[in-house]
C-alpha cells in the first residue's frame, strides 16, 4: 500500500496525523508528511483511515 500526498491541497487540519501518527505527520509549514514510502501491513487500516479523515481530500490510498 502507498499514500499520495497532495502538498499542494493540504491546509494543514492535521486530522490525519490526529488518527494516524504513525503515519502522517506535519511539517513546519503544516504540511502532510507521509512517514512511509510504502506502508507496512500492520499499519494500512491506520493509514486509509487517516486519508478517509481529510477534509480536503489530499490523501489518496493506493495498492
Amino acid at each position: 500500500m502507498r499514500i499520495d500526498a497532495d502538498r499542494d491541497r493540504c491546509e494543514g487540519h492535521g486530522l490525519c496525523a490526529d488518527v494516524a501518527p504513525e503515519v502522517y505527520d506535519l511539517d513546519d509549514d503544516a504540511v502532510v508528511v507521509v512517514r512511509h514510502e510504502t506502508v507496512p501491513p500492520e499499519l494500512e487500516r491506520k493509514a486509509d483511515a487517516g486519508a478517509r479523515v481529510c477534509p480536503v481530500a489530499a490523501l489518496r490510498v493506493t495498492s
